[in-house]
């Protein structure tokens, strides 16, 4: 694995921040397949001014997630206001739309932005509108290796419960100081994480592999399937990620692998070393 492809993983935001209208982060079959990367999706960053409308036909199958404001959100039968307020205290909402589906999203007072992606997928899906209160959330890692891994995990829509989507789609809030998508693992379909902290100094730590990676607020990682890609926020920032699975043909994703020698941590009876400081002060 070269330089070249390892630094076509790795995203950076346009500065100081993301403009108004679509930002093109990673696209399929885009600049990055020339280092042999391609994660099978489009995504990037749409922000909308109060009062800007996006109105899109789409000719993929088409997911919006809501990072922030508020939005008039028209979809299929729906014509509902949405808003978010915190990525890491409130769940999300999301748009999902198929190919030659329509969807529109128009800003409200404040603007809004989202997360914008793409995919290929030639069957027919219902479009709806996913709202905060329909995902599943799951406070996993609570009591392994002291804590150290405890974070809160939440699915938008996986395979079990959107067969026909090409995509699973989920977000997670990793608490500071603390590690996530940990144990390692790995997966044979590619992914994509997009990084917010909770102040726009905040940053963490990406592993691809054997390569590690400093990412910050508006970053995004292209993790390619198979490589092991666990996360660590610095102490005193919050680290939130969206994520986004791409299923292969004929290999769907239901799941991930640990690596072998890290499983042990899995076990709640094996808390790892803990140091003996209150013994040696006294001493």
């Amino acid at each position: 694995m070269n330089d070249l492809f390892l630094r076509a993983c790795h995203l950076r935001p346009p500065q100081p921040a993301f403009p108004d209208g679509y930002s093109v982060i990673a696209s399929e079959g885009g600049a990055n397949t020339l280092h042999g990367l391609d994660a099978l999706m489009d995504f990037g960053i749409l922000r909308l001014r109060g009062g800007q409308e996006h109105r899109e036909a789409c000719r993929k199958e088409t997911l919006l997630v809501l990072l922030s404001g508020q939005a008039r959100v028209k979809v299929g039968a729906t014509d509902e206001t949405v808003s978010r307020r915190s990525l890491f205290d409130e769940g999300p909402y999301a748009v999902h739309v198929g190919d030659r589906g329509e969807f529109s999203v128009t800003a409200g007072r404040g603007g809004c932005e989202w997360a914008f992606i793409r995919t290929q997928n030639p069957r027919k899906l219902k479009p709806r509108l996913y709202r905060n209160d329909e995902f599943t959330s799951e406070d996993r890692g609570a009591g392994l290796v002291q804590g150290a891994c405890r974070r809160i995990v939440r699915t938008i829509f996986d395979y079990s419960t959107r067969p026909d989507s090409n995509l699973v789609v989920g977000e997670v809030v990793n608490f500071p100081g603390r590690w996530s998508s940990y144990p390692p693992h790995h997966h044979p379909q590619p992914e994509i994480y997009h990084y917010r902290f909770t102040l726009p100094q905040g940053y963490g730590h990406a592993e691809l592999g054997d390569s590690v990676f400093k990412v910050g607020n508006g970053d995004t990682m292209l993790i390619p399937g198979g490589l092991d890609h666990a996360q660590v926020s610095a102490p005193g920032y919050g680290m939130y990620y969206l994520w986004v699975v791409r299923h292969l043909p004929r290999r769907p994703y239901k799941g991930f692998t640990f690596t072998p020698e890290h499983r042990w941590l899995l076990d709640p009876k094996k808390q790892g070393w803990q140091p003996g400081i209150e013994k040696e002060t006294k001493a």
